[in-house]
């Protein structure tokens, strides 16, 4: 299973959820629900799209967890 790493690599270059969403495009609720739940399923667009607002290649948002940890939350 994949995990975005989305709001780590957003909190470290000091990015708002707001400031992403604007840098990116997408709603403020698609962020929110990146933040809330890593492990849901999008788009390549949209994977594209927080990479080009974060300034990092796509990859470095991708983090592939065991099954098992899938059903775990994540902080």
């Amino acid at each position: 299973m994949l995990r975005l790493r989305v709001k780590e690599v957003a909190e470290k270059r000091g990015l708002s959820p707001r400031a992403l969403a604007q840098a990116s495009g997408l709603s403020d609720k698609t962020i929110a629900r990146l933040y809330r739940n890593p492990c849901h399923d999008v788009t390549t667009l949209t994977l594209s799209k927080l990479a080009m607002a974060l300034g990092v290649p796509s990859r470095e948002l991708l983090e592939e967890l065991p099954d098992a940890m899938a059903d775990l939350p994540v902080s």
